[in-house]
C-alpha cells in the first residue's frame, strides 16, 4: 500500500466512510483537554468502552485535573475506580498526576519519550494520547488498530508481526487530521472485534485471556473492596471472609504489596 497511493486513498475513504456513518459519540472525544483524555486512556486499557462511559464522567468531576487527582488520597482513587478492574491502572493514573504536578508544572507533556516515562504509559497510550490530545501525526498500534490493518493486508495470514503493521500505519496516516483518523481506525477495529472471525487471532502477539472468575484478578479486586469497606484487616481475616487458603492469599497479598496497591503495617493490611 505504501508504493500505492490509489490504494492507501481507496482504504482511507473506506474507513472514513464508516466513520461518518456509524461514529459515536464519546464524552472524551469531545474535548481536546490532555488530562481527560489521559483518564479516559487509562480507562480504556483492557475495558469496554460501556464499561468506561459507566466511570468517566463522575472520575472527571471528582477529581477534574492533574492538581486535584495529585492531592487526592489514593485510597479515595480506587474507590472510584470500582467496577473497571485492574486497580494498577488507577495507582499509575495516581502516580502520574502527581509526577506531571511535580516536574512538569501541572501540563502533560506533548512528546512520545517524555509519556512514556510516566507509570503506566506505554507506547500505545502515549501514542493515542498524543493523536487526541494535540492531534499529532504519530505511528503507533493498539489492538483496534491492528486489528484493521490485519483484516485488510494480512489476509490468510498468521502470526503477524506489529513490525510487519507498523510500516502500513504509517504509509495510511492522515497527516491532515490524525486525531480524527485514529478515531475512525479505531470504531472500524471495534466493528470488527465484535465479529466471530476476530482478525488479531492471527496476530503474534494474540494471547487468549484466563476466565475471570476464580482468578488471581477477581480475588486482588476482592481484597482491594474489603479494605475499602473495612479499613484495615490481617491475612487471617481476608483468608476467612474471602475463603482463600494461606498460601495462595500470600502470594496474592505479595504482589498487591510491590504494585503499591495496599500497605502491610505489623499483621494488618491496609490501603496506602
Amino acid at each position: 500500500m505504501h508504493r500505492d497511493k490509489d490504494a492507501r486513498q481507496l482504504f482511507q475513504w473506506l474507513i472514513k466512510e464508516h466513520f461518518r456513518i456509524h461514529d459515536k459519540e464519546m464524552p472524551w472525544r469531545c474535548t481536546i483537554n490532555s488530562y481527560n483524555i489521559l483518564v479516559s486512556e487509562f480507562m480504556l486499557q483492557q475495558t469496554q468502552v460501556e464499561r468506561v462511559l459507566g466511570k468517566y464522567e463522575s472520575f472527571i468531576e471528582t477529581f477534574p485535573d492533574f492538581q486535584v487527582l495529585a492531592r487526592a488520597p489514593l485510597k479515595d482513587v480506587l474507590a472510584l475506580w470500582q467496577g473497571l478492574g485492574y486497580n494498577r491502572r488507577a495507582v499509575n493514573l495516581w502516580k502520574t498526576a502527581r509526577k506531571v504536578v511535580e516536574e512538569f508544572h501541572g501540563s502533560l507533556p506533548d512528546t512520545t519519550e517524555a509519556l512514556v516515562k510516566m507509570p503506566g504509559i506505554g507506547r500505545a497510550t502515549a501514542g493515542a494520547v498524543l493523536a487526541f490530545a494535540f492531534n499529532r501525526p504519530v505511528v503507533f498500534i493498539e489492538t483496534n488498530i491492528r486489528r484493521v490493518f490485519i483484516h485488510f493486508f494480512f489476509q490468510g495470514r498468521t502470526d503477524v508481526r506489529d513490525s510487519e503493521i507498523l510500516p502500513l500505519v504509517e504509509a495510511a496516516l492522515d497527516h491532515d487530521n490524525p486525531r480524527q483518523w485514529y478515531y475512525a481506525l479505531m470504531d472500524y477495529g471495534a466493528m470488527l472485534g465484535r465479529q466471530s472471525l476476530n482478525p488479531n487471532r492471527r496476530s503474534a502477539h494474540y494471547t487468549r485471556q484466563a476466565a475471570f472468575e476464580g482468578s488471581d484478578r477477581q480475588v486482588r479486586g476482592r481484597i482491594i473492596r474489603e479494605l475499602l469497606r473495612q479499613g484495615a484487616l490481617t491475612g487471617k481475616d481476608l483468608s476467612s471472609q474471602l475463603d482463600i487458603e494461606g498460601d495462595r492469599l500470600r502470594k496474592i497479598l505479595a504482589g498487591l504489596e510491590q504494585d503499591g496497591l495496599i500497605v502491610r503495617r505489623k499483621r494488618c493490611y491496609s490501603l496506602p
